[in-house]
Parts: structure tokens; sequence; C-alpha cells
């Protein structure tokens, strides 16, 4: 009996040492988005959709799709942002919920898995106290060729164009976002969730 125990973990062991550790969720994680989702589906049932500053006159353009990009299945936002004529974004946006404010007072933060081109990106967060358009809690990161994971707490979130400080409690939407400078735009998200500590 002692010996099939310790024969057990063994195995248990070289499984989980084998297996993909990015793949594994803590029990107390909240995934929004990962490779299993259906096409622009999120897990909380809500769509991706592409948003371009052409809704304020800009030029930029870009386009969503979901392809596999080194053995994942992802989404992929790829564009030209362009600061004429008042512009100056491209993002894909998720709203979490169906018009109510998502709570997110159980968690320590937003986790997200991606690639890119090696150009700067950030993280947007919307919440149901923000009037203005151009108003949100944001975060820049990198999106290099690999796969990188970026784990963010709610507060290294910088409040853009509010006084209001972050509350996540009221969250409507996330978005990720290509933005300020003209430049290529072409990155990808695998993964998205809130994460507990």
């Amino acid at each position: 009996m002692y010996y099939r125990v310790i024969t057990n973990s063994i195995i248990l062991i070289s499984i989980m040492m084998s297996y993909d550790v990015k793949n594994l969720v803590h029990a107390d994680d909240l995934v929004i988005y990962d490779r299993n989702s259906d096409e622009l589906k999120s897990n909380l049932g809500t769509r991706w959709r592409l948003v371009t500053d052409d809704v304020m006159g800009g030029l930029s353009v870009a386009k969503l799709s979901v392809e596999e990009y080194k053995g994942e299945r992802c989404l992929r936002m790829q564009g030209d942002v362009s600061t004429d004529n008042n512009g100056g974004f491209v993002q894909i946006a998720l709203p979490l919920g169906d018009g109510k404010p998502f709570d997110a007072s159980d968690y320590t933060g937003v986790e997200i898995e991606v690639a890119g081109n090696t150009e700067s990106y950030n993280i947007h967060f919307r919440t149901d106290d923000l009037w203005f358009p151009w108003q949100s809690y944001r975060y820049s990161f990198t999106a290099t060729p690999d796969w990188q994971t970026y784990r963010i707490p709610f507060t290294e979130l910088t409040k853009y164009k509010t006084f209001s400080d972050f509350s996540k409690d009221e969250i409507v939407r996330i978005g990720v976002v290509a933005i300020g400078r003209d430049f290529s735009a072409d990155v990808r998200l695998s993964s998205i969730k809130f994460y507990r500590e």
C-alpha cells in the first residue's frame, strides 16, 4: 500500500511537471476569456467587439480575428493607429455584464496572456462612474512575439482624465488597446481572468 501511494504520487507529480503550467487555473480565479471560448464569446457570455477612433472622426483602422498562434487559440487585433484628425486608438472591448456593473471586489487584479509585435499596449477598465468615453483606468504592457503572462493588481491601474478612484465593484468593460501614437498594431490575447491572492 505504501509503495502504491508513493508510485501514484510520483506519477501525479510527473504529469503536473509535464503539463503546461499556464493552463492551470486556481480555484479562486474567475476566467473571463480563455482559449476554449467559442469565437468572440467570453466565458461570461458577452462578446468581444472591435472599436476604433472612427467613432470620433479618427482614421485608425483595424480588424479582429480568432486564430491559433504558437499552439494557442487567441483573439488577434491588427491594424494601423493614426493620430490624424484627432484620432489615435484601436481596441478590442468586452462588456462584463448585461448592462449592469460587474462586482470584482473579491479579486486582487487581472491576469492576461498576450503576444504581439514588441509594441506597447494598454489594458483599459471602464467603470459605471465614468462619464466621458476618453476616461479610463489603465495599465501598459509590452506584447512580445512569445506568449507573456502579466498579473496586474487593481492598485497599479492609473486613472486617466478622471479624479475618481478605481471602483472594482463597478466595472462595466475591459479593453485591450493600441493607443496614442502612429504605429502598426498586432496583439494577441489568449486568456484574461480576475485573480485572488
